[in-house]
């Protein structure tokens, strides 16, 4: 017998699977968390460069153009994970729904030997 949560997960994913598996479903529901791991990390920079512009590129003797790279590659990270991360949690809600389905054959098998009815021998 499948649970309610079950049931209601078998109901979500047969209606939302397809849609849940395009790349910018992944990466659009994928940005928010995304985010607030980048975005603390572009505020630095821009404060940095906004506020102290010139004491970056006297202390470690880089080019002020490293900061648009730095830039770049958190945005790229930012997409990256984003991604990643629902593209992993597509694939985890693909396995447990592929594992509910068996318990159910299963229980749908079993249903029929539970039925019959064995006379007693007496």
């Amino acid at each position: 017998m499948l649970t309610d949560d079950e049931t209601r997960f078998l109901a979500f994913w047969d209606k939302n699977k397809e849609l849940h598996s395009t790349f910018s479903s992944k990466l659009l529901r994928g940005l928010p968390m995304a985010c607030m791991f980048g975005l603390p990390i572009l505020l630095l920079i821009a404060c940095v460069y906004l506020f102290l512009p010139e004491w970056y590129t006297k202390i470690s003797k880089t080019s002020p153009e490293t900061f648009l790279i730095v830039t770049i590659a958190v945005f790229i990270a930012i997409f990256f994970y984003a991604f990643t991360r629902m593209h992993f949690k597509w694939e985890m809600n693909e396995q447990l729904y592929k594992e509910i389905k068996y318990k159910e054959k299963k229980m749908e098998q079993m249903q029929p030997l539970h039925s019959i009815n064995i006379p007693n021998n007496k």
